[in-house]
């Protein structure tokens, strides 16, 4: 079993053991930088994860797994009911923006592409996909990506 999922408990479950709605939400998020440019680069995609997790955690986001190129990302996370997944990813596209805009040295210019891709994950298919999510590079040096997995918007065939 994967170590990420070894700790898994039902959401909802507070630290007193009063249930909240139980939800089980899971979905595949794709989003591009702003033309494809491949300005993600190893310094602003430190910065990008810091981001991502502050911020999902802030958001009540479980993070499961990341990946990125230099010109796209990609993000397994279970999002609350309260919340639309339209939301979760204007604040977690917008953070990152914010922050990678004003590291050391920044030119001010990192953006990402409007819209996104989104799929929803099912139980059995969710340690496949986080692996998938978190292998990007891999997938993509060796060319073994999955169309669907790929997709931001309806023209775009592969990532």
């Amino acid at each position: 079993m994967n170590p990420l999922l070894s700790t898994w408990k039902p959401f909802g479950l507070t630290s007193k053991g009063i249930t909240m709605t139980y939800w089980r939400l899971h979905y595949h998020i794709i989003w591009a930088t702003n033309n494809r440019e491949p300005t993600l680069t190893p310094d602003r995609e430190k910065m990008f994860y810091g981001v991502l997790y502050k911020k999902g955690e802030e958001l009540g986001l479980k993070i499961h797994a990341a990946g990125n190129l230099e010109d796209h990302a990609h993000v397994v996370a279970s999002i609350p009911p309260k919340l639309a997944v339209a939301d979760c990813v204007r604040h977690l596209k917008g953070a990152s923006t914010f922050a990678i805009n004003h590291m050391s040295g920044s030119d001010g210019q990192f953006k990402w592409q409007g819209g996104y891709g989104v799929l929803t994950v099912g139980e059995r298919s969710l340690e496949t996909v986080m692996e998938y999510a978190a292998k990007q590079k891999e997938h993509h040096r060796a060319n073994r990506l999955v169309e669907v997995y790929e997709r931001i918007d309806e023209e775009t065939e592969q990532g």
